[in-house]
């Protein structure tokens, strides 16, 4: 049975109703989202639908297919190829711990990742920056102030040509904070946050918000999933299955096939956590079909070696897997308190604009890092792009139409 779309009512002034009446309707809003969400996981589907109700914001997040959609690219100025994400918003940076162990903060979320010109990545987080911020009542002046140090640190990065990583000795305030937390964070505390002990057991706490019980069958597939993975691995022990519940995180995501892995790990309360998510193919890259694209094997190992070329390291136990002939991403899982808030944005809009230079960095720096690959542009082409002026305000331009399409877009949505 679909997930029905919830009716969520929000109140329309009269000049909003005039302003829309060449919008689509939310019958077509409601058939593009249901479309594009078939054969999902209903339970978790209708947590999506609700959320999209929220704000503006997050039906933004939730919602990549359709900015793609509706992307213009010749209302755009002309960028080179990169490799982008394909989701960039401000929510998809974030901090996580490397495959060496140590604490990063980047573009950490490549389910949508492809290659495409710059100027379509860039212009999905401007957008995000504008609606995100009139989320949050900003006015027009100082979204744009932001959006505009994140295009600063891009092109600065891009004309000095040499990729970087954040360190935590040198990253700005709110970002320094962020990387701090993180690297005081202990495994022990963080398995004993999602599970809990029975009969001498330790079990996954199945609460509803991050995790559902498995359906029937899930854990025998499951078990002999990870005891074939694990035969493949330098060390099988750390891979033995002791639980696994559906897992329930993201918001665009939601209702793909997805589930959280609790393993042996290092032995006694070193047990881990990892997740292990189904890859149905960029949105980014279908719905602008004219973009080349590389013959992947399969979508994990697009997004996987995207992430690997993109990132300054890769998260831990980042691998490309097939479960049932499909593909699948398996990597740990991290806490899930490691972005940004932007609601604390009008308390620190300094330290805010700030972070957000650094953002543009590393999206200056991953296009770099992955320069010259697979049909990427060089750096050479990139740090000329970097020296050009001109370029940005079109995109800035560009950006407030797409936030005001949004808006309208969840304002019909959300009428239900």
């Amino acid at each position: 049975m679909p997930a029905e779309i919830p009716k969520n009512p929000k109140p329309v002034n009269a000049t909003e109703s005039a302003t829309e009446s060449a919008t689509e309707s939310l019958s077509e809003v409601r058939k593009r989202i249901i479309a594009f969400d078939q054969g999902r996981d209903p339970e978790r589907l209708a947590m999506k639908y609700r959320l999209l109700c929220k704000d503006a914001f997050v039906f933004l997040r939730g919602t990549c297919h359709l900015f793609y959609e509706d992307l213009d690219p010749a209302a755009l100025p002309a960028s080179p190829l990169v490799w982008c994400c394909g989701d960039l918003h401000l929510e998809n940076l974030g901090t996580y711990k490397g495959d060496n162990r140590l604490v990063y903060f980047d573009l950490n979320d490549f389910d949508e990742a492809c290659l495409a010109p710059a100027a379509w990545e860039l212009v999905r987080f401007l957008t995000s920056v504008m609606v995100g911020g009139k989320t949050l009542g900003m006015d027009r002046g100082t979204c744009k102030a932001m959006m505009q140090q994140f295009l600063a640190g891009y092109s600065e990065a891009l004309r000095r040509g040499k990729a970087m990583w954040l360190e935590r000795a040198t990253a700005p305030g709110v970002i320094r904070d962020l990387l701090t937390q993180l690297r005081k964070r202990k495994q022990k505390k963080f398995i004993g946050s999602r599970t809990y002990l029975a009969k001498g057991k330790r079990k996954l706490l199945i609460n509803g918000k991050r995790t559902l019980a498995l359906e029937k069958g899930q854990m025998k597939m499951l078990r002999e999933f990870m005891a074939g993975f694990a035969g493949q691995q330098s060390n099988p022990s750390f891979y033995r299955l002791h639980d696994a519940a559906r897992r329930v995180a993201g918001t665009g995501s939601l209702g793909l096939e997805r589930y959280v892995l609790l393993v042996e790990g290092h032995g006694g309360e070193g047990q881990f956590l990892l997740d292990l998510k189904h890859q149905p193919g960029s949105a980014m890259a279908a719905a602008q079909p004219s973009l080349a694209q590389p013959n992947w094997n399969s979508e994990g190992e697009r997004v996987v070696t995207i992430q690997h070329d993109v990132e300054a390291a890769s998260p831990a136990l980042l691998q490309a897997v097939t479960l049932n002939g499909r593909s699948f991403v398996i990597q740990e899982l991290m806490p899930i308190a490691d972005r940004l808030d932007i609601a604390k944005w009008q308390g620190d809009l300094a330290g805010f604009e700030e972070a957000l230079r650094v953002m543009g960095r590393l999206v200056a720096w991953g296009n770099l890092r992955s320069s010259a690959r697979r049909g990427s542009v060089g750096p050479e082409e990139l740090m000329a792009f970097g020296r050009k002026t001109g370029w940005e305000k079109p995109l800035l331009e560009y950006a407030n139409q797409c936030a005001q399409r949004i808006q309208k877009q969840w304002r019909e949505y959300a009428r239900g």
